[in-house]
């Protein structure tokens, strides 16, 4: 901090040949320039002054060769990622966004490089079922070219520093901003300390599961076996069943009319065939996805190093491009091993959605049924739905707009208990019905609906619409209804793991060094003598930690999830309990 007690920036970007550092001294138009060659801005830059707050193009291009020369940055403000922030938020009126019409509308194409190319919209509706360490689908974003020329930095870092003055309540999305940018460091840290995983776990599982690694190309023995059983069920030796359409032919001959081979259509029907071919698509994927090659290319040294794709979702969730750090399957848990001498400390959220909608909404009855014990046990407590499982549908049901079925029928039981919380993902669904945006909780907003959407409810509207226009006219309302539902509580509970990832790093950054000899060398030069995260996934956390250091970790853990509660609800009277355990691994149960 300044002696103003303002923050100091030090603006990084290139010029010629040159890193140039633009230290901010008395405000953005006073600046300082500085020209590094690139040993000494890798090495000392940022290392001698840890008070500044960096500013750059994108922390993917910048931060990785801090950490490969042993440099940490405290904090920085990731200038793409803010870009696609403060250019949509509702929060900042529509001539202060930071978007290409504030500073060169003759050149769009200059300002447009900054724009974030988040995952389609489609990919922030989740399933209607809590996400679970190791099991979602991997959102990879498109890599975004964005110029990191020290003007072009400068420019763009007062077009954001104005829309932030400009905004309704710049409070909120400074510290939106701010744990978004933590985020894009930890993405970069995490990526390079890696997940410590155990190569002989990982080939005793394939070999557990699919028979040994096989040799010239051949399938695994246990792949073939079950291969055999297919083939025989469908009377067809020579069946190919990694062609969808030709094995789809082949069940049509049996009697078996499925119209896709999802696992889901596959046990509605009754058949010899069902089992072994359901086995087999189990054993293909985790060959395909995770077998020896992934192995070979992406936990070498020891070290799962997936690649993180911060706000690559619509919603603010993390995606991954690389590795599908989203997708491994629980199976291979065993193998995220601590190093000898070293542990890891466990953690995920409890309801995480739900407990936020209850502070979002100041809903203080399902805070109620949420404090100090299972969120859905205490919606039975209050004696408004009779099950578990049925609360568990309803409140999935209401969060993601399900109308139909047991959600459908459960819903209205919630909106006369918890009419605050409910009243909050209604209206969310009415406003994304009429084609408008909706914001979190610290001010990322929903694009609102496009001319395709507008064109499709004009043409329901007009005087020669058919009732196929109509159809289609309320089926694309109601999905971005849904969407928009969700968009709150999925976006603002995506900040809460933002601030409690954020918080959390500073307090790992505190604890001592271990000595040499103590160290997880494969961490890299940051990582190996301390304790750190070494892996996301929106409600969960892994973090590596010295065998010493392991209850003082999960007290951090502990600590930083209350604190980030504190930070985004004030005192409102609502916990997000922790599943926190302590392990060489992270397997569960």
């Amino acid at each position: 901090m300044t002696a103003a007690g303002e923050v100091r920036w030090r603006v990084v970007g290139r010029e010629g040949g040159s890193v140039v550092l633009v230290d901010l001294d008395a405000g953005l138009d006073e600046v300082r320039r500085e020209r590094v060659g690139p040993d000494r801005w890798a090495v000392e830059a940022p290392a001698a002054d840890p008070s500044a707050r960096w500013v750059w193009s994108d922390t993917a291009r910048w931060y990785p060769d801090l950490l490969a020369a042993g440099s940490v940055v405290a904090r920085c403000q990731d200038l793409r990622l803010c870009h696609a922030i403060l250019r949509a938020s509702t929060l900042v009126p529509p001539a202060a966004r930071a978007d290409r019409s504030a500073d060169a509308p003759g050149d769009a194409s200059r300002d447009e490089r900054w724009d974030a190319a988040p995952v389609d919209a489609s990919s922030a509706v989740a399933p209607a079922g809590e996400p679970a360490l190791f099991d979602l689908d991997d959102a990879p974003a498109a890599p975004v070219g964005v110029p990191d020329g020290i003007d072009d930095v400068l420019a763009e870092f007062r077009r954001q520093q104005d829309a932030l003055r400009a905004a309704s309540d710049p409070g909120r999305l400074r510290l939106l901003i701010a744990a978004e940018s933590a985020g894009a460091l930890l993405a970069a840290e995490m990526q390079a300390a890696g997940v410590p995983w155990s190569l002989d776990v990982h080939e005793g599982i394939l070999e557990a599961t699919l028979g040994a690694r096989p040799t010239g190309g051949a399938a695994p023995a246990r792949v073939q076996e079950v291969a055999r059983a297919v083939r025989d069920a469908l009377g067809d030796p020579a069946a190919s069943l990694d062609s969808q359409p030709k094995l789809l032919r082949s069940l049509h001959r049996i009697g078996i009319h499925a119209r896709s081979t999802s696992r889901w259509e596959l046990a509605e029907y009754d058949h010899p065939v069902i089992a072994p071919l359901l086995e087999y698509k189990k054993l293909m994927r985790l060959m395909s996805a995770n077998g020896w090659a992934w192995l070979d290319e992406w936990a070498r040294g020891g070290r799962f190093r997936p690649v993180y794709v911060p706000g690559g979702v619509v919603t603010g969730r993390w995606a991954s491009s690389g590795g599908g750090a989203l997708q491994l399957p629980r199976a291979l848990r065993p193998a995220v091993h601590a190093d000898p001498g070293w542990t890891l400390v466990v953690a995920d959220v409890a309801q995480l959605e739900p407990r936020v909608l209850a502070a979002m909404s100041g809903d203080l009855a399902l805070a109620e049924a949420a404090r100090g014990r299972d969120l859905y046990d205490g919606i039975v407590a209050s004696g408004s739905i009779a099950t578990r499982a049925e609360a568990k549908i309803a409140m999935l049901g209401a969060m993601y707009g399900a109308t139909t079925g047991d959600s459908g029928r459960l819903v209205p039981a919630l909106r006369r208990a918890y009419p605050r919380a409910m009243g909050l993902v209604d209206a969310a669904a009415r406003t994304g019905d009429s084609g408008g945006a909706v914001t979190t909780w610290l001010g990322r907003s929903s694009a609102p609906a496009g001319s395709e959407w507008h064109e499709v409810q004009a043409r329901a509207g007009g005087p020669d619409a058919s009732d196929a226009d109509r159809a289609q006219a309320r089926r694309s309302a109601g999905d971005r209804g849904r969407f928009t539902r969700n968009f709150v509580v999925q976006g603002t509970a995506a900040e809460w793991a933002l601030a409690w990832l954020a918080d959390l790093r500073g307090l790992l950054a505190e604890l001592p060094a271990v000595p040499v000899e103590q160290g997880a060398e494969a961490s890299g030069p940051v990582f190996s003598r301390r304790a750190h995260l070494c892996f996301f996934l929106h409600d969960e956390i892994i973090v590596h930690a010295p065998l010493a250091q392991a209850e003082a970790v999960a007290d951090a853990v502990a600590r930083s999830a209350e604190r980030a509660a504190r930070l985004l609800f004030g005192g409102f009277p609502i916990d997000f309990p922790l599943d926190l355990r302590i392990s060489i691994d992270a397997a569960k149960g």
